[in-house]
């Protein structure tokens, strides 16, 4: 069987597939699956066979995990979903990340109040991670504008990195026994010390394995007094970082994503900061082909004025073909392709739901 190229979108009415040749000329939709319920993340895991994933956020009829086993035709309910243990006094309220584990079955889910669990039978059981659930920080995290939400998870060997709204970066170097706060550099405008050990609003946290130690951050920035703490670079696995916002027209967002290929390509969606729309109205996103030393617009085929929308954390992505194509989902319900590493835009549907995540793989 050829290989596909599966595209998950969720949204704030369900879960949608679009699938599509490694072409990327047409493009398939299926759903929405679990219609009227807002997906706020997805998975899709190609370790084995592959499986995909995605959350599934009633406030009325409780927290799911959804299932496919073949290539998002239908889903189907794990076993259960994370809960907190009886009597801990916390309530699950939304699912916000689902990354790989360590193990071929391991899964990592991080939720809202920001807490991680772990199951290591394909999602039908969960575990509380006590290390950063019960870390003596947690209880003096606040909630973003978006919740109290543990958004990005991301693997780096034996190492863990956490980012968390209003919490900040967390690292665990040991699997995730243990974690500690990692926001050398990483800035907080809303608080009286500049540079706070935790508390910073982490939009979102990306790396690359051909770069070990490189991650680059998204951040909470646009702060007048503050400039420059809104997009920013590791190169120590994390330890500190510095800021890469010099030449962006504004250093707020909620995306950042690495070139498949290359850990020196990354790219970001900037926002104007007080209406978290495009700034002058005009979307575009920007790549860096340095690791942020110097910036490139990549507007071609977007919209040239009165654009209103936002691109949320989980909204953009890159696919992992020779030349990738990047994708991105909107507050208003269109899906947009970059084409060429994303120098020629198109839409590819315009009338979905509310965008809150994109995920794409090659199966």
């Amino acid at each position: 069987m050829a290989e596909r190229l599966i595209l998950c979108i969720g949204t704030k009415k369900g879960l949608f597939i679009a699938e599509s040749a490694k072409n990327r000329r047409r493009f398939e939709l299926r759903g929405p699956f679990r219609p009227g319920v807002a997906v706020y993340s997805a998975l899709i895991d190609t370790r084995s066979d592959p499986k995909i994933f995605a959350s599934s956020c009633c406030p009325f009829f409780g927290m799911k995990i959804l299932r496919s086993t073949d290539l998002g035709k239908t889903f189907k309910e794990t076993k259960s979903a994370p809960a907190f243990p009886e009597g801990d006094g916390r309530a699950l309220a939304n699912i916000w990340s689902l990354e790989p584990g360590g193990g071929k079955r391991d899964l990592l889910c991080g939720v809202e109040p920001a807490s991680l669990f772990r199951s290591k039978d394909g999602g039908n059981s969960w575990e509380l991670v006590p290390g950063i659930s019960n870390h003596e920080h947690s209880r003096q995290w606040h909630p973003g504008n978006g919740g109290l939400c543990m958004h990005t998870i991301v693997r780096d060997g034996n190492r863990i990195h956490l980012g968390i709204s209003t919490g900040g970066h967390y690292l665990s170097e040991d699997g995730g026994k243990t974690f500690n706060a990692a926001n050398n550099g990483v800035g907080a405008g809303f608080v009286p010390d500049p540079y706070p050990e935790f508390g910073q609003c982490v939009h979102k946290i990306a790396t690359h394995p051909d770069a070990p130690g490189r991650f680059y951050m998204q951040n909470h920035g646009g702060w007048e007094d503050r400039p420059g703490i809104g997009v920013l670079r590791s190169d120590d696995h994390g330890h500190t970082w510095r800021s890469i916002a010099a030449g962006l027209p504004s250093d707020f967002g909620f995306p950042i994503v690495v070139h498949p290929h290359d850990p020196d390509v990354v790219y970001v969606a900037p926002l104007d900061p007080a209406t978290r729309t495009c700034p002058n109205n005009r979307p575009a996103v920007w790549r860096s082909d340095n690791g942020g030393g110097k910036w490139k617009q990549l507007s071609k085929g977007l919209p040239k004025k009165e654009s209103y929308f936002t691109i949320l954390r989980d909204g953009m992505t890159i696919d992992n073909l020779k030349s990738p194509s990047l994708y991105f989902g909107t507050t208003t319900g269109q899906l947009w392709i970059g084409r060429e590493s994303g120098e020629e835009w198109d839409c590819l549907f315009d009338s979905l739901p509310p965008i809150n995540c994109v995920k794409v793989a090659v199966v």
